[in-house]
């Protein structure tokens, strides 16, 4: 399936250095050779093979060479220099597109020397919004049991002899994705981070899982695993730069004073999400605006977050969408329920902001002031 971001891509590279980063096993090798087919002589080098390293460590490409992949050159040392110093002196038909892991990102942040060198396209698990551009019906459900990520997603599930519809597919997704939380822990968080305890990191990977969408406290997930609260900062201050889980925070007006506050945890992967369908629904619709967000700061160059609402007295609206600081909407996930959410209701009027209440199983949309909208529908128009 094609990916939405490869003409843009494309067009990048005509004149900057691309970094594509994103999960694990999301699709950025198959991308990065996707847009390799698109040119005459490109060249794939892959800085985990021996040989390879070789080749980049020489440069030693054909002059014709079009186009450079570099995959998992941040762990060569003082690796943005040498890509400065190959973009810098590079014929002038020359592409660069660097790619890697998860930690890709992290590194590429520390330092200035590519500074004004590159454009970066975050690469996220398929939405609703991704799979309609590419001519597929918005399938909501088997993105919430199976997740984005492109192996557990297009895993077909052929006829039984029978003629039976088959669970092929969800049994490939389930043995999927305990390889993918095992590759996870044992080699990304662990090569990003010197942990000894590896059973308290798995154990609070684990309760995050069934905290999706509440307020996470540090505190409280210390207590329960028996370490320090700062600990657990940690652990998830590095699943969330290992593309495991992102945070969304409260919202106000003093940014500096809504960190301080409680975040709610979602998964890239919704499918790794420990609740019932409404739990997972909200999984998905955060993880479909953060990718729009992440789609507006990449590809227009807006700054745009994904935020939640929360007064001291309980009062709290699912997701605030903020452009260049400002709230766009508000927004209320509900699996069947039309009624306008009481607490929607009041944010909405209180501060002037429109309302969204997303509905996944709608059987007529309508505008009450606030759009009760079809998810399947609306979704589909993001990203």
């Amino acid at each position: 399936m094609k990916r939405r971001r490869t003409d843009q891509i494309l067009k990048d590279l005509d004149s900057k250095i691309v970094f594509l980063t994103g999960p694990r096993q999301v699709g950025k090798t198959w991308l990065a050779h996707d847009i390799a087919r698109k040119f005459d002589h490109p060249l794939y080098l892959n800085y985990d093979s021996h040989g390879d390293r070789e080749i980049i460590e020489k440069e030693a490409w054909l002059d014709s060479t079009d186009l450079i992949v570099f995959d998992e050159i941040h762990k060569m040392p003082d690796w943005k220099r040498y890509i400065k110093g190959v973009f810098d002196t590079r014929p002038k038909k020359l592409r660069i597109l660097v790619t890697g892991s998860a930690r890709l990102e992290y590194f590429r942040q520390a330092g200035d020397s590519l500074s004004g060198r590159f454009f970066t396209h975050r690469l996220f698990p398929f939405s609703a919004g991704e799979t309609a551009a590419a001519g597929l019906a918005p399938d909501i459900d088997r993105l919430m049991s199976r997740g984005g990520f492109p192996e557990p997603f297009l895993a077909e599930d052929p006829p039984l002899s029978n003629g039976e519809p088959s669970l092929g597919g969800e049994t490939f997704a389930r043995r999927w994705r305990k390889q993918y939380v095992d590759g996870l822990i044992r080699e990304d968080v662990l090569d990003f981070e010197n942990f000894s305890d590896f059973k308290s990191l798995k154990l609070c990977l684990e309760l995050l899982r069934s905290r999706v969408g509440s307020p996470v406290s540090y505190l409280s997930i210390a207590r329960d695993i028996g370490i320090a609260p700062n600990t657990v900062k940690k652990y998830i201050h590095v699943f969330q730069e290992l593309y495991i889980i992102f945070i969304v925070s409260p919202f106000s007006e003093n940014i500096a004073r809504s960190l301080l506050k409680e975040p709610k945890i979602y998964f890239f992967d919704t499918a790794l999400v420990e609740g019932d369908e409404g739990v997972k629904f909200e999984n998905l619709v955060a993880l479909s605006l953060a990718k729009e967000a992440a789609a507006e700061e990449d590809l227009r160059g807006v700054s745009a977050a994904l935020h939640y609402i929360r007064t001291k007295d309980g009062r709290e609206v699912d997701f605030c969408y903020v452009r260049n600081g400002k709230a766009q909407y508000l927004m209320e996930t509900k699996l069947s329920d039309s009624n306008i959410s009481k607490n929607l209701h009041y944010f909405c009027t209180l501060y002037n902001i429109p309302g969204i209440q997303l509905v996944k199983n709608l059987k007529r949309e309508r505008q009450e002031g606030i759009e009760v909208r079809s998810a399947a529908a609306w979704l589909a128009e993001l990203e």
